[in-house]
């Protein structure tokens, strides 16, 4: 009884492990759908541990819509870590859509990295792409803001290396700055933004990149600051304070040659004082030796007096001439 159930189980684990290596499911499916996969072919990918089901459901998606595929082709992708399903979705839709869409070219997007099912989508359904607020000055100074909408559609023979979004969003940018640099006032914008769509498109912005420009629209335009005006204020501060700085330098070299003529005043006071105290130790020589006699000093101490009166007398009159003592004069009389 042991020994039966024994070969019960190994029956039973040979079943299926035998069905798991044929999938007999699947492989009827494709009998019957008109696909024609033989049961070692089943066989072979799973010992290279490919799922069989990943190959034959594309497989009969693609013979049923008339697309001429191999599983041979199909497993390759799969092996070098394509997404099977999605090409083959995407060579259906082009084949509806009648775009010319090789196997090997949606391949090669989908390897890329690339939503090969997305571009088919956006050549048949055109994209619209919305730049965010681009500010430009025009030639009066005047801050424009704009914002606009480009409709592109999907270039399917340059989406393998060619730029994304983010080129095509850069280079309106670019064309808005120029176009809005290039007028005479900002009013000029206003009144025709259409002018910046002709002169965006007249670009070829699209060379290079995955998509087709087909059209550029104007979403918003809006007045912003002045910024011609802002640059001369800040011009005339910056002047402003550049004046500044040199009149002070030339003050602080007044200051400098100022003090510089202090010094050399007080250097000459203290000469003077040191000669003049020299005076009395010459008079003393001189009458020591006999150069100078008593009466002509006496004659010098007399001019020396009258000179000292002279000066006295001098400064009353300047006091007495002063306005405070006419006032007071005036106001006696």
């Amino acid at each position: 009884m042991i020994l039966f159930l024994f070969f019960l189980l190994l029956i039973f684990s040979a079943v299926v492990l035998l069905f798991y290596f044929i999938p007999v499911g699947l492989w009827i499916s494709a009998l019957a759908a008109g696909v024609k996969v033989g049961i070692v072919t089943l066989i072979g990918m799973r010992l290279r541990r490919v799922p069989p089901v990943k190959i034959v459901a594309p497989l009969i998606k693609a013979v049923k819509a008339g697309l001429d595929l191999t599983v041979d082709k199909l497993e390759a992708h799969y092996l070098a870590g394509g997404n099977v399903d999605r090409v083959v979705d995407a060579l259906i839709a082009a084949e509806r859509a009648n775009i010319n869409l090789p196997f090997e070219r949606a391949a090669a997007i989908d390897l890329a990295g690339r939503d090969v099912l997305e571009a088919v989508q956006m050549s048949v359904n055109p994209k619209v792409i919305e730049t965010p607020v681009v500010a430009a000055v025009a030639m009066d100074g005047i801050e424009v803001k704009v914002r606009a909408r480009v409709t592109v559609r999907a270039n399917i023979e340059r989406l393998v290396g060619g730029a994304g979004e983010e080129t095509v969003i850069a280079r309106v940018g670019e064309g808005i700055v120029t176009t809005v640099g290039s007028s005479e006032n900002h009013k000029k914008v206003l009144e025709n933004p259409d002018l910046i769509s002709r002169t965006v498109l007249e670009k070829g912005l699209d060379s290079g990149t995955a998509f087709e420009i087909l059209s550029i629209d104007i979403a918003d335009v809006d007045v912003g600051r002045n910024i011609g005006a802002q640059l001369q204020i800040d011009q005339a501060q910056a002047d402003k304070n550049i004046a500044q700085a040199k009149a002070e330098e030339r003050r602080a070299m007044a200051v400098a040659r100022e003090q510089e003529m202090k010094a050399k005043v007080q250097e000459m006071r203290a000469k003077v004082v040191e000669s003049e105290a020299q005076v009395p130790l010459a008079l003393a020589e001189a009458l020591k030796e006999g150069n100078l006699g008593v009466m002509d000093y006496y004659n010098l101490k007399n001019i020396l007096a009258d000179t000292r009166m002279r000066e006295s007398i001098a400064r009353e009159v300047r006091d007495d001439d002063s306005p405070e003592k006419r006032d007071e004069g005036n106001k006696i009389e």
